[in-house]
């Protein structure tokens, strides 16, 4: 019997108790085939000390969601996944609302992977874009 999305949302939120993604209140938000969707609010939790997202911030954001991708995708029975290099090109400076992180494969391979994440504001304004690179190693038994 297949999960339904509603409920893999909610399994995969309720991971993220006691963790990075709940101190900056980071949820996933949709996922599909190939792509997973991260939302972070934009507060003073997350600002840098003149009150706009500090880079750090979303750098965490795109990792969260890259790596979660890669979990997803991936059959944990047999692997675990880390991140091995993070990149971020920060274009715009938000002070309010939202951001939204999409994270798509560019390569899904056995071994590593290859993220791109784009975070986006509440009016789908282009903010950073985020590479990440994951590695799938297998598990001891």
């Amino acid at each position: 019997m297949s999960i339904s999305k509603e409920a893999k949302l909610k399994e995969i939120n309720a991971v993220c108790k006691n963790t990075l993604m709940e101190t900056l209140e980071i949820s996933i938000s949709d996922f599909g085939d190939d792509y997973l969707i991260a939302k972070m609010p934009v507060n003073s939790r997350v600002y840098q000390p003149d009150g706009v997202l500090h880079g750090g911030a979303t750098a965490a954001l795109a990792e969260s969601v890259g790596s979660f991708a890669s979990h997803l995708f991936s059959n944990l029975d047999e692997v675990f996944v880390r991140g091995t290099e993070i990149t971020a090109n920060h274009l715009k400076s938000v002070t309010a609302g939202h951001v939204f992180a999409k994270a798509t494969f560019l390569h899904k391979g056995r071994t590593t992977q290859l993220i791109d994440i784009r975070v986006t504001d509440d009016h789908d304004n282009l903010i950073s874009v985020c590479r990440l690179s994951t590695i799938s190693l297998p598990r001891k038994k």
